[in-house]
């Protein structure tokens, strides 16, 4: 599954766990015990890609975040699979 935030509420979450744990970068995320590269994080700052459900889980977890109080749905794993496809069939 994936995580889908309101445009620009992917960014403030992220920001609000570095805070909250007091880490000052994406890069020093990963020491924290985030498995995920760089590059991917980036990607979730910047809101190119929606957040896995087990990144979003950890990172809630890591900075006491209750999902209750964020505005977010839920999507399925194959979102962006289903799209290309009805996309490349019109063509």
């Amino acid at each position: 599954m994936r995580i889908k935030f309101r445009s620009g509420y992917q960014r403030k979450f992220l920001q609000k766990v570095l805070e909250n744990i007091n880490c000052p970068s994406l890069r020093e995320l990963r020491n924290r015990g985030i498995d995920v590269s760089y590059p991917t994080l980036k990607n979730y700052f910047s809101e190119r890609r929606n957040l896995s459900e087990e990144l979003f889980n950890d990172l809630c977890l890591l900075s006491k975040i209750e999902k209750s109080d964020l505005d977010f749905k839920l999507l399925d794993e194959n979102f962006g699979q289903k799209i290309g496809g009805q996309k490349s069939r019109k063509s």
